[in-house]
């Protein structure tokens, strides 16, 4: 298969993890004969500084001749830290998710046994958790009409969902139930949000169409206390915009660290992968970021293109750094010098070498990363 992706690697330790997950997928395009093709551009703070635009006309021209988009993070604290900037790095991600309609996040969130006891959970409530995040990703709050009064003392922010904003999302997560454990969960506020009883109205119309999968419903803050009660409990959680934001990122203390979360933004016609983490910037060149979210967004952008097959690999590479201990500071008691380049080459080294599974530590101490 050949594939042209559009490399938008941003800010902060974005370009770091990003190169690292480039790494896997060139392995994997040599390992079973694709053609990936790499275009770079700027976004988010670095495109403001060059532009004065968080989202290039130029990239997002790139993103929509694109197959893909494989994203980094934005963000910088001269922004973040001036709540008046009328010109934000965010605002390059939220253009680049409307105009190319991306209207599905995907988050998958996994408790892996290598890192149980990295979770600030106990070891027993999260072993065997898997979750599938699916959040609506262009409506609600976040795009709907803002207002602030004359005197700048009264604002509001407006709420909107249409029927077909929350049917096509609904099909996605009840097709993805369909191939796991066959549960679906609501997560709303329909106790209070005319928005949710829409949401729930409809959801529970379209659940009428896939009798095998089981659905229930879940006020969003009793979702978030069960998230952290009995995570076990879900399997495929479907919600709305702001929701999906914050629930999301609390489960990421599941995994024990936000440095494993990958996610994918799915439209009609394009898609969109990246790592749920900021832009991180105390440690960005530092070599001590965590690149496993950015590499499995990679494997995620492989599953898109229906290569199974390949994305299994990265994942199984993945597997094997966690177990052998071959990760970032974040989560490595071992080694003081494995670095976000490390490994990448790791993971590429396996990508190459899977059936050999023993790890050459002195290699590894001497600044490479090789399976013999």
């Amino acid at each position: 298969m050949k594939l042209t992706i559009a490399v938008l690697p941003g800010d902060g330790i974005g370009p770091e993890v990003t190169n690292q997950a480039i790494k896997a997928l060139k392995a994997i395009a040599a390992e079973f004969g694709h053609s990936f093709v790499f275009k770079h551009a700027d976004v988010g703070a670095v495109a403001i500084d060059k532009t004065g635009n968080p989202l290039p006309e130029d990239t997002l021209d790139l993103c929509e001749k694109s197959d893909a988009v494989l994203f980094g993070s934005i963000g910088h604290p001269k922004y973040d830290n001036d709540p008046s900037a009328k010109i934000r790095p965010e605002q390059g991600l939220l253009r680049l998710r409307k105009s190319l309609g991306l209207y599905a996040n995907i988050r998958p969130v996994k408790a892996y046994k290598k890192l149980l006891g990295r979770s600030p959970l106990k070891s027993q409530v999260i072993s065997g958790t898997d979750i599938s995040i699916y959040r609506e990703l262009t409506g609600g709050i976040y795009f709907g009409e803002k207002q602030l009064s004359k005197d700048g003392n009264t604002a509001s922010d407006l709420c909107v969902y249409s029927r077909h904003e929350i049917e096509r999302i609904a099909h996605l997560a009840f097709k993805a139930a369909l191939t796991r454990r066959k549960k679906l969960t609501m997560v709303d506020k329909a106790n209070v949000l005319e928005s949710s009883r829409l949401w729930r109205k409809v959801v529970t119309e379209i659940g009428k169409e896939y009798p095998k999968v089981e659905l229930d419903f879940l006020f969003v803050d009793n979702a978030a206390m069960q998230l952290i009660l009995n995570p076990k409990q879900f399997d495929v959680i479907l919600t709305e915009n702001m929701f999906g934001d914050i629930i999301s990122d609390e489960a990421s203390v599941i995994g024990g660290s936000i440095g494993l979360l990958a996610s994918a933004s799915i439209g009609d016609k394009h898609a969109l992968f990246e790592p749920i983490h900021g832009s991180f910037p105390q440690a960005t060149n530092k070599g001590i970021a965590n690149p496993i979210a950015s590499i499995l967004s990679a494997a995620m952008l492989l599953d898109h293109f229906e290569l199974t097959k390949e994305a299994a690999l990265i994942r199984s590479a993945v597997e094997k750094s966690l177990t052998l201990g071959i990760t970032t500071p974040d989560l490595n008691d071992k080694f003081d010098n494995v670095t976000t380049s490390k490994v990448g080459d790791f993971i590429e080294d396996y990508i190459n070498n899977p059936n050999d599974t023993n790890l050459n530590f002195t290699n590894i101490h001497l600044g490479q990363s090789t399976i013999i």
